[in-house]
């Protein structure tokens, strides 16, 4: 397990970014430690990848092509119109170039927290969630249930998140990109799953927008808001 200097990086990653976002960014990274600890996920390198998930965001647009191009960094159709998505992946880079990273997990974390995809790892799962959580996020709907869902579950957090973004979006569905949709498709079928596995409880309850049934001997925890 790679040892990391966070004072080290945080001094440097505060000179890169606005007072803003850095302050999000400390969010990001607590919340990923907090996610951590509830779903056995290792601190360390959930704090990394919370750290730098935005260490390329404030690069000027112009310059994350010209750095995509650069360094050989795929870049779709889609992103050349929606180049403020490029931070996700060319971060990924700044965080192996520039940070010292070579753990692949954190970077794949770093690579997917804006759009996610399908099948995420627990700490892709975390990053994206902690971004969306963090103490300074107040925009997004359902917050309150979305916080607390992810403190439970994280595919069931993944799917009421990915769902609210894309009702959002839909109001201007040419922002959407195909890996938030077929990211959503993958979390409804888990999701789906689960409602059929469980169809035959007695208990529903529709507090997130969708039907979530359970049953004690199926599930450790009740949700309820």
């Amino acid at each position: 397990m790679a040892e990391y200097d966070f004072i080290k990086m945080q001094k440097k990653l505060a000179k890169y970014l606005d007072e803003d976002r850095y302050e999000h960014t400390l969010g990001v990274m607590f919340t990923c430690a907090a996610l951590a600890m509830v779903h056995d996920c290792d601190l360390i390198t959930a704090q990394t990848a919370g750290l730098l998930h935005d260490c390329a965001k404030c690069i000027p647009n112009k310059k994350k092509l010209k750095m995509c191009s650069q360094h050989h960094i795929s870049v779709s159709e889609f992103e050349q119109e929606h180049p403020f998505l490029l931070h996700a992946k060319l971060g990924a880079y700044v965080a192996k170039a520039k940070y010292d990273v070579t753990d692949e997990n954190i970077l794949s974390a770093i690579t997917w927290h804006t759009t996610g995809k399908p099948e995420m790892t627990l700490l892709e799962k975390i990053v994206y969630i902690a971004d969306y959580i963090e103490p300074k996020r107040d925009k997004a709907p359902n917050l309150a249930i979305v916080r607390k869902l992810a403190f439970q579950d994280l595919d069931e957090c993944m799917y009421k998140i990915l769902g609210d973004t894309l009702a959002y979006l839909e109001e201007n569905p040419k922002d959407i990109d195909n890996a938030t949709k077929d990211a959503f498709l993958y979390y409804r079928d888990l999701h789906t799953g689960r409602v059929l596995h469980i169809g035959d409880s007695t208990t529903g309850r529709t507090d997130y927008g969708y039907k979530y049934l359970f049953r004690e001997d199926i599930c450790s925890y009740s949700i309820v808001c």
